[in-house]
């Protein structure tokens, strides 16, 4: 039982990091059930301490992940529909087989939005790249505070101090 544990924390603890760019997936939040599974394993001790503290941490980063994005949008001249486009550019660049489009999906989706919204190209790019700016600002900061979980989680893995049996 303990080694299934242990498999599903560090499963969750790859989603999360996945959930990183996902929008679909809260990637902190899915790190920190990992380290939460880990808590239930026996020779591995969390604190509660530990665990409430990173569970604010995790969702700070889950609200802060609506606001960056709306800033950067907003402080370039962006609206609605590039956030949106951001976001369904992100998912085909996710699902297309062409190289970096992951990158190239949310600005083109942003910019999309953006001509949608207002039929003016140099305001559209100004637009989508405030867009893009603040999703790779919030994707970034997600995908920090999931490896630093993800270290947590390998310090506490180490630690274990009792059989796997």
């Amino acid at each position: 039982m303990e080694l299934f544990l242990v498999f599903v924390a560090f499963l969750l603890m790859l989603l999360g990091i996945i959930g990183s760019f996902l929008p679909i997936l809260p990637g902190p939040l899915t790190s920190w059930v990992g380290l939460l599974v880990l808590h239930f394993t026996k020779g591995v001790e969390l604190s509660q301490t530990f665990l409430i503290t990173t569970l604010c941490v995790a969702v700070f980063i889950y609200v802060l992940d609506y606001i960056i994005p709306a800033i950067g949008t907003k402080r370039f001249g962006g609206s609605r529909s590039g956030m949106i486009g951001t976001t369904l550019g992100l998912i085909v660049g996710l699902l297309s087989p062409i190289p970096f489009g992951i990158i190239i999906g949310p600005f083109i989706g942003a910019l999309i939005g953006e001509m949608i919204h207002r039929n003016d190209l140099d305001k559209a790019l100004k637009a989508a790249f405030g867009s893009f700016i603040g999703f790779i600002a919030s994707s970034f900061l997600k995908f920090i505070v999931a490896i630093v979980f993800l270290g947590f989680f390998i310090v506490k893995l180490s630690e274990h101090n009792s059989a796997w049996f």
